[in-house]
């Protein structure tokens, strides 16, 4: 326990962010980065630090399990091009399409799970209800609501932030108990993604619905989609 928490320490004091630069392709998820991890795809640091975050977690009976991690440009594609066929279907207009799929899903080529920092997690201690990754099941006394408490008390600790808080003043993506970001990481590359003219990137690529990207749709998804995060990962 208590070698435990020196490592905690250590770590804590040692990590800083990397000043390495990224590729474009990189960035929006159509590079080939080296990765890590069994089931799940990492950066080398941020595999280091979950290993270690897990390891801690289960001292006190939480199994951190990781159900996404990084997605590349053509995964992101094909949930978006899901989503929208389903959306279009049921009678939706594109543009409300559109607003609907971005509560919780982004445009391909902007989704931090792009970079292999980014981890949706659940705690596989727990049998799993059919929809994990909804806010309601860690909240009040549901099945992964000892998960977010410790994740609360001790992520930070590891360099993971929670993304999408739960800040009602906060816009664009809903809230995401369950999605966590290695900081040393993710904060520099966010700072290279926001040099890239996504403006010119989103309308260069052939995705549903794209034809309704205007000017004013991209500002203000950078502004409130991308940019609107934990404060700390900025």
């Amino acid at each position: 326990m208590f070698k435990n928490f020196f490592v905690i320490l250590l770590f804590a004091c040692f990590v800083s962010e990397s000043d390495k630069e990224y590729t474009l392709d990189e960035l929006i998820g159509k590079g080939s980065p080296e990765f890590y991890g069994e089931g799940y795809q990492l950066q080398k640091e941020a595999y280091d630090a979950f290993l270690l975050m897990k390891a801690e977690a289960l001292i006190s009976g939480i199994d951190i399990e990781i159900v996404s991690s990084y997605r590349s440009f053509e995964h992101q594609k094909r949930i978006w091009t899901r989503k929208y066929m389903k959306f279009i279907s049921e009678g939706l207009t594109p543009s409300e399409t559109i607003d609907k799929i971005i509560e919780y899903s982004t445009i391909p080529g902007t989704s931090r799970h792009h970079w292999g920092t980014d981890v949706d997690i659940i705690d596989g201690s727990k049998k799993a209800p059919k929809n994990v990754l909804n806010s309601n099941n860690f909240l009040d006394n549901n099945v992964y609501s000892e998960l977010r408490i410790w994740l609360e008390e001790n992520a930070n600790k590891f360099g993971f932030y929670l993304v999408y808080t739960n800040d009602t003043s906060r816009k664009g993506f809903k809230y995401e108990p369950w999605h966590y970001s290695y900081k040393p990481l993710s904060k520099p590359m966010l700072k290279q993604y926001l040099k890239v003219d996504i403006q010119k990137l989103l309308k260069s690529e052939e995705l549903q619905g794209s034809k309704y990207f205007t000017d004013e749709f991209i500002d203000k998804y950078i502004i409130q989609n991308i940019c609107a995060i934990n404060t700390s990962l900025k």
